[in-house]
């Protein structure tokens, strides 16, 4: 997700600016242990039914796993105060112990690699509710205007085993995809991710809905809305056939939605064209009216923007134009790309995810209104950047790296397709991400080689300088008898990126002193450039 603004920014990216220490729970929140290490996830067969008034909920998981190791022993996460009450193999009862927010299944002995597996997983409990969501995740258990009950869920980071057992690990997304049932009082609608597969009474009070995700999803997008919801779709003619485009909001909001929702399809068009098909047309695409902001759920998109355009209301860039269009409807739906279908395997990479999302906002201002407007667009969201620690997190805990990961790492990439120079070859690039790495987990690592493989530009220092480093590169020049002279400080070892200026030309420091050919001119970068500049020559008086 999401979206950083001076104040409630941080509502966000507190917890990622605030110090801590880690504990072994972070360890075995964010890292491969050997109890997960050995077997992948399959599938994922969710049951729950919560409890409005009690602000409960039970359930049961059916986990489909194939082993790729021996092993006897499995973790799962469920975070307290959730419980585990019960756990089978093919219908025999299995032992388990609680470690904090994880359980260890014990298997009768020791099953060898290549193995299918089936668990079923019983829980129950109050599961931590988001007291402001989505920023502070947890069980969502709000009201609409009129007084209904409106529930979701929001766990980005946090961790889908907030409300339901799991491989809780970004590294492990279910190949075959998941099922999701959800039963509620027949007075209301339950949505979920995919594709609504049935919907029949329990009895004369409850209704279950089941939603099914065909493609690999990540367990912190698998989410139901419940609400007094009301349907209506189009189909999008896109790149790979015809899209399923589906919107559910509240019953009395639906007029007000069809008409800020007409900006799906310039948007799927824009994205489509820029970073390939949309990756997830066997599942269509959905938007669902939240209880709160919005989050980039696989194929039931949420959101809560209150049907205006910017964000809430606001431009976050100051320069007009993040008031032409929904912030929350663009953003979210351009994590279907980055975040969806390129997932990180550490939550520390969520750069991935949020810079190359953050730049489909200037990728889409463009594409409305031309590419001046998409640099008036990124250029003005400097302003919101902090340079306060790294925008790479921490690997095997759980942690992610500074808000930065929004705006600066949007710069980032508009600062690398000013060295690319040519705006196809810089499509291409975004396209074959999404092709090469599709329905997949990367690494940073995998990120940057590509980048720099496809480009043909040495990215290693640029990205260092701002994915792993705080502050921002400077342009240092200076004057001496009448010659002018110019190199990057402030800037990791080895920092040569090439720089246009606004004369047009070109010029390539480095750490060392360079003495500028010719007459003396203005060194005042393209603005395009996220670096900053400093005149260090002494004058004399």
């Amino acid at each position: 997700m999401r979206y950083l603004v001076t104040l409630i920014l941080l509502g966000f990216g507190l917890s990622a600016f605030a110090q801590k220490t880690f504990s072994r729970q972070d360890t075995l929140r964010g890292s491969i242990t050997p109890e997960r290490a050995w077997w992948d996830v399959l599938h994922y067969g969710i049951v729950v039914k919560p409890d409005y008034n009690t602000k409960t909920i039970a359930g049961n998981v059916e986990l489909k796993v194939k082993t790729t190791a021996p092993g006897k022993q499995l973790q799962i996460d469920l975070q307290e105060p959730m419980q585990l009450d019960k756990a089978t193999l093919h219908g025999n009862n299995l032992t388990f112990t609680r470690d904090g927010n994880v359980y260890y299944l014990s298997l009768p002995g020791e099953i060898p690699a290549g193995a299918e597996l089936t668990i079923s997983l019983q829980y129950s409990g109050k599961p931590r509710e988001a007291k402001q969501p989505p920023w502070d995740g947890g069980w969502i258990w709000a009201k609409d205007a009129q007084g209904r009950p409106w529930m979701s869920v929001a766990c980005q980071g946090l961790g889908a085993s907030v409300w339901f057992p799991c491989k809780d690990h970004q590294g492990d997304e279910p190949d075959q995809g998941a099922l999701l049932t959800i039963i509620v009082p027949d007075t209301l609608v339950a949505v979920g991710n995919g594709r609504l597969v049935r919907a029949e009474n329990v009895n004369d009070q409850l209704k279950a809905y089941s939603w099914a995700v065909k493609n690999p999803i990540n367990s912190y997008n698998i989410i139901p809305y419940i609400g007094k919801y009301v349907h209506w779709r189009e189909v999008y003619a896109g790149e790979a056939g015809e899209l399923d485009c589906d919107y559910w909001v509240l019953d009395y909001e639906l007029e007000k939605a069809k008409a800020q929702f007409s900006q799906t399809q310039p948007m799927l068009k824009c994205f489509e064209h820029w970073f390939g098909a949309y990756p997830f047309y066997e599942d269509g695409f959905k938007l669902v009216q939240s209880p709160h902001l919005g989050m980039e759920h696989q194929s039931a998109v949420a959101y809560g923007n209150g049907f205006k355009n910017g964000y809430l209301g606001r431009d976050l860039s100051q320069s007009g134009w993040g008031l032409k269009w929904d912030f929350i409807l663009i953003h979210e739906s351009g994590h279907e790309w980055f975040g969806n279908n390129i997932t990180t395997k550490d939550i520390a990479d969520m750069w991935v995810h949020e810079s190359f999302t953050n730049y489909s906002e200037t990728i889409y201002t463009a594409c409305q209104y031309g590419v001046e407007a998409g640099n008036d667009y990124v250029t003005g969201t400097r302003k919101q950047i902090r340079n306060d620690i790294p925008v790479i997190g921490t690997y095997g805990l759980n942690k992610k790296g500074s808000g930065d990961m929004y705006y600066k790492g949007g710069n980032m990439i508009h600062t690398i397709r000013q060295l690319i120079g040519d705006d196809e070859k810089f499509r291409m690039i975004l396209r074959g991400l999404n092709e090469t790495f599709r329905h997949s987990t990367v690494t940073s690592a995998q990120v940057e080689d590509y980048m720099s493989r496809q480009s043909g530009i040495a990215l290693k220092t640029i990205f260092d300088q701002y994915l792993r480093h705080t502050q921002v590169p400077t342009l240092e020049y200076k004057t001496e008898k009448k010659k002018m002279y110019y190199r990057w400080t402030t800037c990791v070892p080895g920092f040569d990126m090439a720089v246009k200026l606004q004369s047009g030309k070109w010029i390539k420091p480095t750490t060392e002193w360079q003495r500028l050919p010719g007459k003396q001119v203005s060194l005042e970068p393209d603005r395009n450039f996220y670096i900053e500049v400093s005149d260090v020559t002494v004058r004399k008086r």
